[in-house]
């Protein structure tokens, strides 16, 4: 019986497609006098819908007349006319809601009606596709509709550079996967000019397959690392320049504060090994950050202290219990710093450069909507996480399907065998077959049973999406069998006797004829015969009753099972389905519970044999409540994913926003001043604070701490003054002295431009080293659960600490760097430094504008993907650069001293 909530809620979800059904009418209402229209009248409405839109005149007002225009004009171009329910799912769509629509119902053109109203604002709707091949196949069918009607669509595709992305991001609709939208707003946010930035905003997105990507995918979130400013070569070039250095006169260490810092003298001494001129004119701080980690290394942290050395490992010893923290590594570079101190291996890492969920990527739109044929069992989730109502659509015909009982026998072995007998008997009758499994693995043991019976058959799992898409496209065709991973050619309509314009192309292909080379009469005959063939066959399938859809076991979710029964029974066709199962199955083993084990003692007990299915309630009761069971678990992994990027969301959009300001011409130099007050009374108040007697102020290391600045030891005495602030305004005249003495030398235009840049490297340095130091956070932080404290609320805490400290430390840095720099000429800026050696990992199909091999899915008990990686190898600048000449990156600095061989 259903609760009194789900009651509610299918209540308020009848009267909502009331009100769309409503506004569908309104838009049939129009029909007739679009049909009167010329063509060049009709692809004049666009103009005319911008102008009124532009005028006051709400999306609201003008959808009934904008979809009848796009209805028309799909007749025209295309041949097809939106069905009523097309329409209804259309509208879902424009309301920000996800519109629940089965299999071949046409949800690609559902998407023109909303897209073309949605982008007549003109700032661009985003179709967002699970892969690759359907984006570019969307694009360019649909494209001829939008392109009518005189609106531009853009294409985003794997290998795509970055200069072609900005005219698909600048047209009206564009079309792409939810990796390549993702990684594109990640790398918008660490370009270092203005117009390498290739995304104009988030206005509206339309996702097709909603659930595959806002669900199953989500549990990986996109992120971009690299090892680029993690050389090996240069912790241990360090590690030796720092070595013998004395106390008080090559540095100063202040061991109660944990600070540490190379004096003038030792500075020479440490630049004159490493046969650098100049640690602080690189720009980007890693130098400087290299410098600092080897001086903690080699003289705050010590060997059986802090940390061991055990079997050619540096291990963290807890200082609380004195017991090796295993797992554990410092960060910022410091623990391979300390390896390279010790002369063990020094382990690369990879540093997170960037970092977004998809959760928190597709809510930045203002307007986010999506559509499937399965989305009601995740509704629920829809609703919490992104705030998308489901609105299932009905269908345009009845739906004729039989969905048949499980049928579940002992043995996975038993179970193959029964199913191969089944597809056998169904061949024979010409009744074409698509049988899902869960696995490559079960795919490929269940094609060897067919090969040995002489069943010929295709077999897919996921891995070539165009070719996969074109043999599902002919899965209905009379006596077909075709073994398939459960989501293989998703996206792909089952036509009954096969498609015609597929098997014309497969004709062609054959006899190696294409649109050029072959007379017309020649095509047309091709294309009359494929149209004839597929019309005989459809007439002898529905005969035999439909496609027939196998499941080999059930999916940990009851929508992907519901996705594989939707293949069946397009448009009204007849169609038949039927799972089978077994005892031994991964989901029935690991969370079938004490009904599974009742119902194997009860076959045991009756001596069934191996080859006898059972159908009862209390299997299919089971399976679901096991399904239920995985379903919460998943959801709780990618609640938990989106709690600990959900902390991180709020400081990326401050940090993003403050790079964006910067990038879009903020005035920094007028804000020095202001910087430079707050940054000098907060370091005063360090060392001298207001709050005690000016006999216990720290003069001498705010000395120190003045000259570490400005790179200048000509501080007056300050010892004579005893007002805290007296000292500040005598600390800020010095510092805003030193500054515009800097200033006065350039021209005021370069000084804008230098700390445009010099801000936007310590950004992303500091917001760098922030990740990581969260991801180390995040990696220790669940063992705090044994001490009764919740590990979400201490990461919050400790996050809002870290970057407090990073936002009042980043603008120090920043007066740090600018100065002490000094300006020899202008070097040509190394494009997207921070980019050049990333590598991108996420979900499936990610970003690969940087070369390499193709992600190839790997299956798990838990159906999740391993991430992918792309590495950049060609047109590397580093690729034949000799170790003593300067470095590509324009830092001015000896290649082996600066990225070193690391940059390969």
């Amino acid at each position: 019986m259903p609760s009194l909530f789900s009651r509610l809620l299918s209540r308020g979800a009848d009267k909502q497609l009331h009100e769309f059904q409503q506004i569908a009418q309104l838009v049939n209402d129009q029909e007739q006098a679009c049909v009167a229209l010329s063509d060049e009248e009709l692809q004049a409405k666009t103009g005319e819908f911008r102008e009124r839109y532009a005028n006051g005149e709400t999306l609201d007002d003008l959808l009934p007349e904008a979809f009848a225009t796009v209805r028309e004009a799909s007749k025209r171009v295309l041949g097809m006319r939106h069905f009523d329910v097309q329409v209804i799912g259309a509208i879902a769509l424009h309301k920000g809601t996800i519109a629940e629509m089965k299999t071949g119902e046409g949800k690609t053109l559902v998407s023109t009606l909303a897209g073309y109203l949605n982008a007549i604002p003109a700032k661009g709707v985003h179709i967002v596709t699970v892969n690759d091949y359907l984006a570019k196949r969307d694009s360019q069918n649909m494209g001829r509709l939008y392109g009518f009607l005189g609106m531009s669509v853009g294409l985003l595709q794997n290998g795509m550079q970055l200069a072609d992305k900005k005219p698909s991001y600048d047209a009206d609709i564009t079309y792409g996967t939810n990796s390549e939208f993702g990684f594109d707003y990640l790398r918008d946010n660490m370009v270092t000019r203005a117009d390498q930035r290739v995304q104009r905003g988030h206005h509206f997105a339309v996702v097709d397959e909603v659930d595959s990507i806002l669900i199953d995918e989500a549990r990986t979130p996109l992120i971009i690392s690299g090892a680029g400013t993690k050389s090996a070569d240069t912790y241990k070039d360090f590690a030796r320049a720092v070595r013998g250095l004395q106390p008080e006169v090559d540095f100063d260490m202040d061991e109660a504060k944990h600070t540490i810092a190379a004096t003038d003298l030792g500075l020479k001494k440490i630049e004159s090994k490493l046969g650098i001129d100049d640690i602080y004119g690189d720009m980007s701080g890693q130098l400087v950050n290299h410098l600092q980690q080897a001086l903690k290394a080699q003289y705050m942290f010590h060997r059986d202290q802090q940390y061991v050395v055990t079997e050619g490992e540096v291990k963290i010893v807890d200082e609380f219990t004195g017991r090796i923290m295993e797992g554990r590594r410092y960060s910022e570079g410091l623990h391979q710093a300390i390896e390279a101190k010790e002369g063990v291996y020094v382990r690369e890492e990879n540093q997170t450069l960037a970092t977004i969920t998809l959760q928190n990527y597709f809510r930045l739109y203002d307007k986010l909507s999506g559509m499937t044929g399965t989305a009601m069992t995740e509704d629920a989730e829809f609703r919490e996480i992104y705030h998308l109502p489901v609105q299932a659509i009905p269908t345009n015909r009845p739906v004729q399907r039989k969905d048949l009982d499980d049928l579940v026998y002992r043995t996975v072995d038993a179970k193959f065998n029964a199913v191969a007998q089944d597809v056998i008997e169904r061949h024979k009758n010409g009744q074409p077959c698509l049988v899902g499994t869960v696995s490559i693995e079960s795919s490929e043991k269940l094609s060897r049973i067919l090969d040995k019976r002489g069943i010929k058959h295709e077999v897919l799992n996921a891995k070539f999406h165009e070719r996969e898409a074109q043999i599902v496209a002919q899965a209905g065709r009379e006596g077909a069998v075709t073994i398939a991973t459960n989501m293989a050619g998703r996206g792909t309509d089952i036509l009954l006797g096969g498609n015609p314009d597929e098997l014309y192309q497969e004709y062609l292909r054959e006899l190696g004829l294409n649109e050029t080379n072959a007379s017309p009469a020649r095509l047309k005959d091709l294309n009359e015969q494929a149209h004839y063939i597929c019309a005989k066959e459809k007439e002898k399938v529905i005969a035999a009753g439909g496609l027939c859809v196998i499941g080999t076991e059930r999916h940990e979710s009851r929508r992907i099972d519901n996705q594989l029964r939707g293949r069946s029974g397009r448009q009204g066709d007849p169609g038949v389905t039927q799972f089978y199962l077994s005892l031994d199955d991964d989901l029935m083993r690991l969370f079938g519970g004490d009904r599974m084990d009742r119902i194997a003692q009860l076959m045991e007990k009756y001596e069934m044999p191996d080859d006898m299915p059972i159908k009862a309630k209390l299997v299919t009761k089971a399976v679901e409540g096991a399904q239920r069971k995985v379903e919460e678990i998943n959801f709780a992994m990618r609640k938990n994913v989106l709690d600990y990027d959900d902390v991180m969301n709020t400081q990326r959009q401050v940090i993003y926003e403050e790079r964006n300001k910067i990038l879009d011409g903020k005035d920094l130099v007028s804000h020095i001043h202001e910087v430079t007050e707050d940054t000098v009374e907060r370091c005063v108040d360090q060392y001298c604070s207001a709050d005690i007697d000016s006999e216990d102020w720290d003069r001498t290391g705010l000395r120190k701490w003045v000259a570490e600045l400005t790179g200048r030891t000509d501080l007056q005495d300050i010892s004579d003054l005893q007002t805290f602030d007296e000292l500040n305004d005598a600390i800020l005249d010095y510092v805003e002295t030193c500054y515009k003495e800097k200033s006065d030398k350039l021209s005021d235009d370069i000084m804008q431009e230098l700390a445009c840049q010099i801000m936007l490297r310590v950004i992303d340095t500091r917001w760098m080293s922030y990740l990581q130091e969260m991801d180390y956070l995040k990696t220790g932080i669940g063992l705090r659960g044994f001490g009764q404290r919740d590990p979400l609320v201490e990461y919050k805490t400790e996050a809002f600490a870290a970057f407090t400290e990073l936002v009042n430390t980043m603008y120090e840095d920043f007066l740090r760097t600018i100065l002490r720099i000094e300006l020899r000429g202008m070097p040509e800026q190394e494009e997207q430094s921070s980019l050049s050696r990333a590598t991108y990992s996420g979900p499936a199909d990610v970003d690969g504008d940087h070369g390499a091999k193709h992600f190839k899915k790997q299956d798990n008990p838990h159906g999740q993907d391993k991430p992918a990686t792309y590495r950049k190898d060609e047109n590397d600048p580093y690729a034949s650069v000799g170790r003593n000449d300067p470095c590509p990156c324009g830092s001015g600095i000896k290649f082996k001293n600066c990225h070193g061989r690391s940059a390969r």
